[in-house]
């Protein structure tokens, strides 16, 4: 078959695939190895005899393995040294300790055993980060032990790949081997060590100064590929040079720029090599042993489920928090398919058995989000202490905040968190703060910080932090998903509420308002401002002018800058008085003169008011237009002066 046509048919089934399976919520690695299987030997055959795609897939790898060198950093590890050295290590060899005795007993070698327990014990990091970052729970117990894992089986694939192709020479030859290989790794890891960092920073600055995005690139381009061709001269892996080269990069300023411009060409590459993995799969012959491969799936699930649980245990985490680390980690993982790759060739392992461990892969990697969905489920079923830890969780938050009231929640203690809380003490503001890390909460609470464990996302924590009782809501951290998510809950709670999220940059404010926040602070928008300030002042502007000049921006982008809500003491001390405009939230209780009519009909602007924002349960938040229609249970903030907000009550209850 003609080349081109080949790599376009590859790629328009990449295309259609990828579209499918990210539309269905599925790892796009499926819809590859499912691109694979289909145009492959066993099925259709349309690549017969095409090389090309299988060499051009080897980059796939080559560049896998330089974004893990990326990931490299040694203060990271030496911090979770305890979970990435003790958990990650022992999980990898009992792994492969109860793979080969299963192998061995088969009838088969310890090599066959060493290959294929490599490949079972893997994970996917990938799909599991990904899903950790999507449920806020990368500073969760279980999501510590997750990632420290995942870490330590990123880096023993290296000498996994450098170990396996030896596997097809004599006894005597493979212990020499073998010795030499560690031999050059150890040369090769010193040399990186004690010289490649100081010319690395060197090299990257002198490409650096010229400017040029181009040559950038070309030149992350030539230390990969060409350290990936050094170390394959050495008789090592492609693989390892390119882990190299990402440990390299990674110590440099230059390691985030890297990693976004190599990003475009890994995933293409890489799916490239999924195809060409998904081209191995006999589909005829896996249907033909299905109870087979469902046996291997089962046995792959359990075995892991129960090593990582128990190891889990044995490094002090609860049984809840164990079996969420046992069932996040049982799935198979992309680097299972590398090692079956490097197994093929050397004729290892029946091809019966090869095709049933890859199928199985294959099928616990489709079943991995499933596990990750239902795991809280599971553990609560089955750990019958998570429900009395979650409860004692949730009696001691509200505890602490049971004799609160028009407190402040503040969702996440980072440093924005931090800043809140001193000036809330300052104005001697009673708050809450919510927060995952428990090392932070650990320092925090012991500086007498009122800092409490809570994940702000979920509806009981917000009931325990008295968010029904709060006079606001602040979301201090920049994640918007995370934030929407908040403030779903918040609405659903107490509609009433307002809420004020941060936000970086003002793409997300739309998103944001229409998820229910009375106010989104962009931190580039105030960064902006405060730049203004300083270089206005050196101009030679006057002060006065500047500040008014912010005042008119901050009260055009902030709904809420026009008029403040009021409680009875401040109204109090103004004496009733102040014409200034103020906020004020009315709830449509059944009977309300409102419910049913649209704010056109009801003309609440001849009354000399705004409607800022129409809150409702189901739709969290309505940008309020003439026809907006009322429905019982809305919650409207009104904009203006004391008097004009009393007639525009009357008007909405009363007609």
């Amino acid at each position: 078959m003609e080349t081109l046509p080949t790599i376009l048919m590859l790629l328009a089934a990449s295309v259609v695939s990828v579209i499918a399976f990210r539309a269905l919520e599925l790892p796009p690695v499926l819809g590859y190895l499912l691109v694979g299987a289909l145009i492959g030997p066993h099925a259709l055959d349309l690549v017969g005899g095409f090389a090309g795609a299988q060499h051009l897939a080897e980059f796939g790898v080559v560049f896998l393995m330089f974004s893990i060198g990326l990931e490299f950093s040694l203060p990271k590890l030496h911090a979770m040294k305890r979970i990435v050295f003790g958990l990650g290590l022992l999980q990898i060899l009992l792994t492969l300790a109860v793979v080969i005795a299963i192998v061995v007993a088969l009838g088969l070698s310890w090599q066959a055993g060493v290959a294929l327990g490599g490949a079972l014990a893997m994970s996917s990091t990938a799909v599991l980060t990904k899903l950790l970052g999507e449920r806020l729970e990368l500073d969760s117990p279980h999501g510590r032990e997750v990632m420290g894992v995942l870490l330590f089986q990123d880096l023993a694939v290296v000498p996994l790949l450098i170990l396996i192709p030896s596997f097809s020479e004599s006894a005597e030859r493979l212990a020499t081997l073998i010795g030499l290989a560690a031999l050059k790794a150890a040369v090769v890891l010193s040399l990186v060590l004690f010289l490649g960092q100081r010319l690395m920073n060197r090299w990257f600055f002198i490409v650096a100064r010229s400017k040029s995005a181009e040559l950038f690139m070309l030149n992350v381009l030539l230390v990969t590929l060409g350290l990936a061709w050094l170390t394959e001269l050495a008789g090592l892996s492609l693989a390892l040079g390119a882990f190299v080269a990402g440990m390299l990069i990674s110590e440099t300023q230059y390691r985030h720029h890297v990693e976004e411009d190599i990003k475009p060409f890994r995933d293409v590459l890489m799916g490239l090599f999924f195809i060409t993995i998904g081209m191995l799969l006999d589909a005829p012959l896996v249907l033909a042993n299905a109870p087979l491969v469902l046996g291997v799936l089962a046995l792959l699930l359990l075995l892991k489920f129960t090593l990582i649980c128990g190891l889990s245990r044995l490094f002090g985490a609860t049984p809840g928090n164990a079996m969420r680390t046992g069932l996040w980690l049982c799935a198979g993982g992309e680097f299972g398919f590398v090692l079956l790759a490097q197994i093929g060739p050397l004729h290892l392992v029946p091809p019966l058995a090869l095709q049933s461990v890859l199928a199985a892969l294959v099928l616990s990697l489709l079943l991995a989000p499933v596990l990750v969905e239902y795991s809280n489920r599971i553990v609560l079923r089955f750990a019958a202490s998570e429900w009395l830890l979650r409860s004692m969780q949730l009696t001691s938050l509200a505890a602490q905040t049971m004799n609160t009231e028009r407190h402040v929640v503040i969702c996440g203690y980072g440093r924005s968190g931090q800043h809140l809380a001193r000036f809330m003490e300052q104005e001697s503001v009673s708050y809450v703060a919510l927060e995952l890390d428990p090392e932070l909460i650990r320092e925090a609470a012991a500086a007498g910080e009122n800092v409490i464990y809570g994940d702000a996302t979920r509806r009981e924590t917000l009931l325990a932090a008295g968010v029904t009782r709060a006079s606001v809501l602040i979301i201090a951290f920049a994640d918007t998903r995370a934030a929407t998510r908040v403030l779903e809950q918040v609405r659903s709670l107490a509609p009433q509420l307002p809420a004020v999220a941060r936000t970086l940059d003002e793409r997300d404010i739309v998103a944001l308002r229409q998820a229910g926040a009375a106010e989104v602070v962009p931190e580039t928008l105030e960064a902006s401002m405060v730049l203004a300030a300083h270089a206005l002042r050196h101009v030679g502007v006057p002060m006065s002018e500047v500040f008014e000049r912010f005042r008119q921006t901050r009260a055009a982008g902030y709904r809420t800058l026009r008029g403040f809500f009021r409680g009875e003491d401040e109204l109090a001390a103004e004496g009733g008085g102040s014409d200034e405009p103020r906020l004020h939230s009315i709830l449509l209780a059944d009977g309300a003169h409102a419910i049913g009519r649209t704010l056109g009909e009801l003309a609440l602007q001849a009354l000399g008011v705004e409607v800022t924002a129409v809150r409702r349960r189901n739709i969290r938040a309505l940008e309020p237009a003439a026809e907006t229609r009322f429905r019982n249970g809305d919650v409207v903030v009104l904009l203006g002066s004391p008097g004009a907000l009393a007639a525009a009550e009357q008007r909405l209850l009363l007609g």
